[in-house]
């Protein structure tokens, strides 16, 4: 499968992104961001949304904050922002062409998620779609200081799988992401807008 893509190599780890690549929750988060900044009279379009996409919640208010000279409190409105989202947690889907993936490598490879958010929202998010039996290793926000475009999380998990970052392959859906990924020394296949995978350089 992943052999279209890179012919000549065989991947020892998969390292996936979560939001925009694994589950399809970026209508849903970006939502709830929108919901929590109502009650500040500001709003975080599609766009924005998507640029900041990889980002830990507490950084994009920071963002936010000396954007709009604005004194949110990043925690918060993190715990509101959580509110929200879990509300339409069942709205969630899977994205079914990074699904295919796991599903065909699953016991072949070790498989991790590798993402800029917290993990009680991730594991609650993957108790939803029934996903922790595909992963060997989740990799959140909190475990790690410098987020993406920083290599640090694909590293860490490099690391804790016991695989040379160049043997991993990462799967991402923001450019962030796929700075970070490349910034570790690993390829890395791009989810676009239309869930298609392409090869990024």
């Amino acid at each position: 499968m992943l052999k279209s893509f890179f012919p000549n190599h065989d991947f020892k780890a998969l390292l996936f992104d979560f939001d925009g690549t694994v589950a399809d929750t970026m209508p849903a988060h970006l939502g709830a961001w929108n919901k929590a900044l109502a009650k500040y009279s500001l709003s975080l379009s599609r766009e924005q949304h998507q640029a900041w996409a990889g980002r830990p919640t507490h950084r994009i208010v920071e963002m936010m904050n000396e954007l709009h000279k604005s004194t949110i409190d990043p925690q918060q409105f993190l715990a509101e922002k959580e509110v929200h989202y879990l509300s339409s947690l069942h709205e969630v889907k899977t994205i079914t062409s990074v699904m295919d993936v796991i599903t065909h490598y699953h016991g072949q490879v070790p498989m991790a998620i590798v993402t800029g958010s917290r993990r009680k929202i991730v594991d609650l998010t993957m108790k939803q779609l029934n996903l922790h039996s595909y992963f060997d290793l989740l990799v959140c926000a909190e475990d790690y200081t410098q987020g993406k475009p920083a290599p640090d999380c694909f590293l860490m998990a490099a690391s804790k799988l016991n695989i040379a970052p160049q043997e991993c392959l990462v799967f991402e859906d923001a450019v962030l992401g796929m700075q970070a990924a490349h910034s570790a020394g690993m390829k890395c296949l791009m989810v676009d807008e239309k869930y298609s995978l392409t090869h990024t350089r």
